[in-house]
């Protein structure tokens, strides 16, 4: 069965709203079974502005947005390791390799549509895909729209598929931008995209990242994130703060290390070893070639480094995967909380729900021997600091729980 994937560029300085919008109204209309988002390394049509995020923070914006699209989507580096300006008919060429037999639709704006003659190849283009174009909704303008859908398919032997965006956003990215620089526009972005232009610096905002609320903090924390963790780990700063007051902890503590437990978590092996190496973290013989071993102690280095953690929540983040022995409130919590917030779906968690929400301690022993138990019928080895863990909970607790 073909199928119809949607192609769509830009400058993308930043992805904001009004292109979710759009774009998900494509994927509707137009009903694709993918959508392509691919940031232009050079525009061809006019020059980035001074003080743009560069390509690969233009990349990671767009990648964060992901989620927010109603039809799969997959963003492309193409363009930005293309030399030179990015030219979509030579984009399409390359897609058009790469998906022979499907069929492309090039999703374009009213204004890009008008202006189309001045493309480079604009004949190739209408042979490589279908034209997807939304509309002008003013009257005044309806007629050179119409006009120009007329042109195109004579000369060019366009296919041409007209859509309506009835969430249309009216903002510009350069009206964004200078928003930003004044400490406004939040409502126009993603907040992991709002995040991420705080952490950054960009647009000529400035955030003191070591003095944040965690209402703050939570946007810069998601920015951290891929798409499909942060269900996860807003989960995780929800349970941590419902342990938190139920158990006497500090609530904005919990909070905080929650929403920074798994902020180094999508790097590779190789940036993990490197951030261990420029913090200073020694690493065992298992940390040494665990991946999953090391985000705890790379996200707690980078959240004290960066954000300014206090000691009691680095230690948190720290040993949030392993646990440790005579483990504190705070570490016992978020240990806790990552391993039962409420996205998390195995066999039993319901049960240990329960069991932590009635007895702390009683909970945290049967986490941890679930997670020894399920190590070892994996075959996996067991950190010494979950065994020594496991042990100093079933000595506070007295060793009554069956095994």
């Amino acid at each position: 069965m073909t199928m119809k994937i949607g192609v769509f560029g830009g400058t993308f300085n930043p992805i904001h709203r009004g292109h979710l919008a759009a774009a998900s109204a494509a994927a509707g209309q137009l009903s694709l079974d993918k959508l392509l988002l691919i940031p232009d390394a050079i525009p061809p049509h006019k020059p980035l502005p001074s003080g743009s995020a560069g390509a690969e923070e233009r990349l990671e914006m767009v990648q964060l947005c992901t989620a927010e699209v109603s039809a799969p989507a997959e963003v492309l580096d193409l363009e930005l390791r293309r030399q030179g300006a990015s030219y979509t008919c030579d984009t399409l060429a390359q897609l058009r390799e790469q998906y022979p037999e499907e069929e492309l639709f090039l999703l374009m704006g009213s204004d890009m549509f008008l202006s189309f003659e001045t493309w480079r190849q604009p004949e190739r283009i209408c042979d490589l895909a279908t034209l997807a174009v939304f509309s002008r909704r003013e009257e005044s303008e309806a007629a050179a729209f119409a006009r120009q859908k007329k042109r195109l398919e004579e000369t060019y032997g366009a296919h041409i598929r007209v859509l309506e965006n009835p969430e249309v956003v009216e903002i510009s990215s350069t009206e964004l931008r200078e928003k930003l620089s004044r400490g406004a526009g939040r409502a126009y972005l993603t907040e992991p995209v709002y995040g991420y232009i705080l952490r950054k610096g960009l647009y000529g905002t400035k955030a003191d990242l070591k003095h944040l609320t965690p209402e703050e903090l939570r946007p810069i924390a998601l920015s951290y994130l891929k798409p499909k963790r942060m269900p996860h780990v807003l989960g995780t700063e929800q349970e941590a703060a419902f342990l938190a007051e139920k158990y006497g902890a500090d609530g904005t503590a919990a909070r905080v290390a929650a929403l920074l437990h798994d902020c180094t978590k999508k790097l590779d092996m190789d940036r993990q070893l490197s951030l261990c190496r420029h913090y200073g973290i020694d690493l065992d013989p298992l940390e040494q070639v665990s991946l999953k071993l090391l985000h705890s102690k790379t996200g707690a280095a980078v959240a004290r480094d960066k954000f300014g953690v206090s000691e009691e929540i680095y230690n948190a983040i720290y040993y949030h995967t392993t646990g440790k022995a005579d483990m504190t409130l705070l570490e016992k919590i978020i240990y806790l909380a990552d391993y039962i917030e409420p996205s998390r779906r195995f066999p039993g968690v319901d049960e240990l729900r329960r069991a932590v929400h009635t007895d702390l301690n009683e909970g945290l022993y049967r986490a941890l021997l679930d997670s020894v138990k399920e190590l070892q019928g994996y075959g996996s080895p067991v950190h010494p600091h979950t065994r020594e863990a496991l042990d100093s909970i079933r000595s506070e607790i007295g060793g009554t729980i069956h095994e």
